[in-house]
């Protein structure tokens, strides 16, 4: 089968959705499928093209065994709301010449990567010319958490953006998403329950898997093995709300026992390391590469997994996978009744967004009692073997894409 895939963030060394992107190209092609992927140059989350890669030309790569064609992108150094649209529109004009070159090659199936929705009309188009089927995913609901949180504010603009949206996603033949919850919006937004698919995020349990051992990471950073770790990685943006981490962190600054570690980049984060410096319970990481994962997950007594209020059931962090696989418990700020919650029922602690109080009682809780961890971790691996462990879930999506 020959398999078009189209997504503005296509890395394969990095975590989130450029290495989910990556990862399901490169699964498809050791199937025995013939993918090819349109994207732009590796930029995200630091918001700078990486080394190697040009934000202004068009190149084309071949990595392990996927055909890539990275397309120019304005990528703003300060993202705002009105800075990101224009971001994802300039990729959005860049890539049609490239897509509408690829009808002549003639794929079963397009699949287009949501974010960003900008993507959608032209890969549409694309698939209808090649008389091919047309598959969007969701990854999040990006339009409407950019209006719950506030990053954009016109009622009129959400109206027509929403309206819009949901007549796109209806022309698509196939429209998966990652969680139950999400994919009862997607029938919210017009589509057909026949339509929708279950497509979850996943994690490779052999790469992610509790060390058994203390981390190498723990000690290259001299934490005393009496210390609890607490620990957020991933991006920094504003919708995760780090605030209440940080918040957290001040309020816990004259415990001696608690370690409080960031790592990852982001829109956010010069602002929050700035508004938060000289804590001294906190430590700011760079992104690590991806052979450091394992390590940097493990390195956590405690993972943290915070959420802006409004964001629930818009997105299913990706990151929620490793931290599960690496048997280890999950604090999470979100409400009863989503999906977030749903996962870390046996597995978790879930308070309510933006209780500081809440988030910092939590975090105690847990780093005082050593038992409670480690049956809560024991779940957590437990819950991701069974649930998102990456063969199964290609496999039932390759059957999926089969069926069309």
């Amino acid at each position: 089968m020959r398999i078009l895939l189209v997504g503005i963030n296509y890395a394969p060394e990095l975590t989130g959705i450029g290495k989910y992107s990556s990862e399901m190209a490169e699964w498809l092609v050791g199937a025995g499928h013939e993918v090819r992927v349109v994207t732009a140059p590796p930029h995200y989350p630091e918001w700078r093209v990486a080394t190697g890669y040009s934000a202004w030309c068009y190149q084309t790569e071949k990595m392990r065994g996927v055909s890539i064609w990275r397309c120019p992108v304005w990528v703003p150094s300060r993202p705002s709301g009105l800075k990101r649209l224009l971001h994802l529109a300039s990729f959005a004009l860049s890539s049609l010449p490239i897509l509408l070159r690829q009808i002549f090659w003639r794929a079963d199936v397009v699949i287009v990567l949501e974010p960003p929705l900008f993507c959608a009309p032209a890969s549409w188009l694309c698939a209808r010319l090649a008389g091919a089927r047309a598959w969007l995913h969701v990854q999040d609901f990006e339009v409407d958490a950019a209006f719950e949180l506030g990053i954009l504010r016109s009622r009129w603009l959400r109206s027509v953006v929403s309206a819009l949206e949901g007549w796109l996603m209806r022309r698509f033949d196939r429209v998966s998403t990652i969680s139950p919850n999400m994919v009862y919006r997607l029938v919210q937004k017009g589509v057909a329950f026949e339509r929708t698919v279950l497509f979850t995020n996943w994690v490779d349990v052999d790469s992610i898997f509790p060390l058994g051992k203390v981390s190498p990471m723990r000690l290259e950073l001299s934490i005393p093995p009496e210390t609890v770790v607490a620990l957020y990685s991933g991006n920094m943006g504003e919708k995760q709300g780090l605030e209440i981490v940080l918040e957290s962190a001040a309020a816990l600054a004259g415990e001696s026992h608690f370690q409080f570690v960031l790592c990852g980049d982001g829109a956010a984060r010069q602002r929050l390391q700035e508004r938060y410096a000289g804590l001294p319970n906190v430590k700011w990481l760079p992104l690590q590469p991806l052979e450091r994962l394992n390590d940097l997950l493990n390195m956590a007594d405690i993972h943290l997994l915070p959420q802006r209020a409004g964001a629930e059931d818009l997105v299913m962090p990706s990151k929620l996978t490793g931290m599960l696989a690496s048997g280890r418990p999950v604090v999470a700020t979100v409400n009863k009744g989503t999906q977030v919650a749903a996962v870390l029922k046996d597995c978790g602690v879930v308070v309510q967004p933006d209780s500081i109080a809440q988030f910092s009682e939590a975090v105690v809780r847990l780093a005082r009692d050593t038992v409670e961890r480690r049956v809560l971790g024991a779940r957590a691996r437990d819950y991701a073997l069974a649930h998102w462990a990456r063969e199964n879930v290609m496999f039932e999506f390759d059957a999926r894409l089969k069926g069309l």
